[in-house]
């Protein structure tokens, strides 16, 4: 879950492509902070952390619980308008969005449970309470089976045939020909591939943080995904862990805390 968390922090000063769409960036700036995509992975982590045994209607309801209460714990973070309603909603229901708020939130299902398929029912689960139109649910299955699949240690070459085989994603294109004429979307038909793709070309992790950036567009979430990925596959190095927890606030910080103690 640091890894997305990363990725949402280095990414956010070079949103809407004010990075110039290359690698060579400075990691860290004052403007490196959290928004949105750090606040709701942390509230649909604690959700799963304090549910574990909830039935899937008793689970769902937690994630809408933890989600608002977090949302209207940080109510400026970067919401988009409609999820900024459902966040103020006395009854919030569904909005049939495929945005890539989904994925974006998704990494800690990746990390807590035993088979792929469990991890997919719940990443859906986690979907469902917002984004459920088909593409919003298999942008948060496809990005938490890439975790699982990295952690469980796949080869790259593996986690890449299922994306495409089970999502139907296309992951043909390389970063440099994507780069280009990518643009800021907020889809996740346009963000997931692009993210996945960014993951299988890194070399590292730092270096799928970079190249994930360099794509440019809704890179705060782009980045955040890949980097979620990337943190399964590679590890994060110490440095960059440090760096991301001294920005982060106490009460973030302990979600995180108990997040790893629970994944071992």
């Amino acid at each position: 879950m640091i890894g997305a968390i990363l990725g949402d922090m280095i990414g956010a000063p070079y949103e809407f492509d004010r990075g110039g769409k290359t690698k060579d960036f400075p990691m860290f700036t004052e403007e490196s902070q959290f928004t949105d995509d750090t606040v709701m992975t942390i509230a649909v982590a604690e959700a799963l952390l304090d549910n574990d045994r909830a039935t899937d209607d008793g689970l769902q309801a937690a994630i809408v619980q933890s989600m608002q209460k977090w949302g209207r714990k940080y109510p400026y973070a970067g919401y988009g308008a409609r999820f900024s309603g459902w966040l103020r909603a006395r009854d919030p229901q569904p909005y049939g969005s495929y945005g890539n708020g989904s994925a974006m939130r998704v990494s800690a299902v990746g990390w807590l449970y035993e088979t792929v398929d469990e991890t997919r029912r719940i990443a859906r689960l986690t979907a469902k309470v917002t984004h459920d139109h088909p593409e919003g649910i298999k942008g948060a299955e496809a990005t938490a089976s890439a975790i699982f699949l990295a952690r469980t240690g796949a080869a790259k070459d593996d986690i890449r045939d299922y994306i495409v085989n089970e999502f139907g994603y296309d992951l043909s294109r390389t970063c440099d020909e994507i780069r280009p004429g990518y643009h800021h979307v907020e889809s996740c038909q346009e963000t997931v591939p692009e993210a996945v793709t960014a993951f299988l070309e890194g070399m590292d992790f730092e270096d799928v943080i970079r190249t994930a950036v360099s794509l440019g567009g809704d890179c705060d979430t782009l980045t955040c995904i890949a980097g979620s990925i990337a943190e399964a596959f590679y590890g994060v190095p110490d440095f960059l862990e440090a760096e991301c927890k001294s920005r982060l606030p106490e009460n973030i910080q302990e979600i995180l805390e108990r997040f790893e103690k629970a994944r071992g």
